[in-house]
């Protein structure tokens, strides 16, 4: 028996894979599929299914690339619905993986399909289960994210009969495995780890304590914060099918002229600068957006970016195809091309650069005494601003700046001083600021890690956020 984890950081995703005597089966797959059939080849197996623990809503699953490439049967769990061919397996259900076995559990809270698959080992032994969202560690999967017509409430209800009569009856030394791991939005507040077993879980995860059902809805239900809006983009595009990672590939590595770019610029098509953050403030090509493959770029890009329009990108020399395949890995399916050369070859063609002016903390707390049009801009979310933040700043959470009215409210002669908590969202949002006309920004280096040293800068605490 061979179970391994592949962790995607950027994305907190943990897809797995598992063989047995030349068999295999991949655990919920991220959309580009390479690392699944490469594995499988070093191991001499064959893929026979592919297990979807429910409609993922933070990703665009590979099910239906590795399907066809391999063969492999895709596994939905009970009260699945897809626009293409599945098998819909009935609660405890068994399938045979060389002398190992999955058992698929019916999990239904996270949303109504979801479903974990209990693994015995070749003594029919369990072993562990992979639990999708149902389970993390530290945590359960956010009840708001559901299809259909249940309320957050309702499905908190059903969540509280799965964790009572699915998860809590199993063997305390069955070792979970989740989907997520910590930095995911699939849950209120996932622990460190992205493993754990069921014993520790019944000990430490405030879900799976001794409560009334009221106590576990209120417990579940409060606290969430709003679900990123790609996530439901994600959902439908996981449940309606997609188009394949090659025609996707195949389109967005176009290698585009500098004249060729300036056309696509002149069609209003979006540009997207994924290099990094320290270089993009230093130049460049005006109205680009910038989201570095240096953070929790796909996240981000989903948050921010619309669906509907079409991309062309900026990148480091030699991560086009990267930046493609993240893209995509959220539903991004619209990239058009890339500048050939990268950022370089449009300053070689002397073409018009903007640029962003950075500021360490030491200027910022300078600037504030001396400066009464100078406005602090604190583009972190609003329980890290609750907890510290420089005295009369404005919160604008990155997240929020799809909102054109949220930007459009300063004034054109206010200095506008940018910082999130590290400086790469407070360069994602200065971007956003350059796109709708401002250009009195400074970004702050470091962000909200070196402002705190300044002994200079006056920090409060937001009490209304933090009660």
């Amino acid at each position: 028996m061979f179970i391994k984890q592949i962790y995607t950081g950027c994305l907190s995703e943990a897809a797995y894979f598992i063989e047995s005597e030349g068999i295999a089966a991949i655990i919920d797959p991220l959309r580009d599929v390479d690392a699944y059939i490469k594995l499988a080849k070093e191991r001499n197996a064959d893929i026979k299914y592919i297990f979807e623990t429910h409609f993922h809503a933070d990703f665009v699953s590979g099910h239906l690339d590795l399907s066809k490439q391999t063969g492999a049967k895709i596994v939905y769990g009970p009260e699945t619905e897809t626009n293409y061919t599945v098998h819909i397996a009935k609660d405890g259900e068994i399938f045979s993986i060389g002398n190992i076995t999955l058992q698929a559990v019916h999990t239904p809270g996270h949303t109504i399909e979801s479903t974990c698959y209990l693994l015995k080992d070749e003594s029919q032994i369990p072993y562990c289960i992979f639990t999708g969202d149902t389970l993390f560690v530290g945590d359960v999967g956010r009840p708001d994210l559901s299809s259909g017509d249940m309320t957050t409430e309702d499905l908190a209800s059903v969540m509280y009969d799965t964790i009572q009569n699915k998860i809590l009856p199993l063997q305390d030394k069955i070792i979970v495995y989740p989907a997520h791991g910590p930095g995911s939005s699939c849950g209120k507040n996932l622990g460190p780890d992205t493993f754990s077993t069921i014993g520790e879980q019944k000990k430490t995860n405030y879900a799976l304590q001794p409560q009334s059902r009221e106590e576990f809805i209120k417990a579940v239900t409060s606290g969430l914060t709003s679900a990123p809006a790609y996530f439901a983009v994600n959902a439908k595009i996981n449940k309606e099918g997609y188009d394949s990672l090659t025609e996707v590939k195949t389109k967005g590595l176009t290698p585009l002229t500098v004249e060729e770019f300036k056309n696509k610029i002149a069609e209003n098509v979006l540009i997207l600068d994924t290099r990094k953050a320290a270089d993009f403030t230093q130049g460049f090509i005006p109205g680009s957006v910038f989201i570095g493959l240096e953070g929790r770029f796909a996240e981000w890009a989903g948050t921010l970016l619309p669906f509907h329009e079409r991309i062309i990108l900026v990148t480091d020399v030699g991560m086009e195809e990267e930046t493609i395949i993240r893209l995509a890995r959220v539903g991004f399916d619209k990239v058009e091309g890339y500048l050939k050369g990268g950022f370089e070859a449009w300053e070689n063609a002397s073409e018009k650069v903007d640029l962003i002016i950075d500021v360490e903390a030491g200027e910022l707390a300078l600037d504030i005494k001396h400066d009464p049009k100078l406005t602090v801009l604190d583009v972190r979310r609003e329980t890290e601003f609750g907890e510290g933040h420089i005295k009369n700043a404005i919160n604008l959470p990155l997240s929020d700046m799809t909102d054109v009215a949220q930007i459009a409210n300063f004034e054109d002669d206010q200095n506008l001083y940018i910082h999130c908590a590290g400086g790469y969202r407070s360069v994602i949002a200065t971007s956003l600021m350059k796109k709708h006309g401002y250009h009195n920004l400074r970004n702050v280096v470091g962000g909200w890690g070196k402002i705190k040293e300044e002994k200079d800068i006056e920090i409060e605490k937001e009490a209304s956020v933090l009660n």
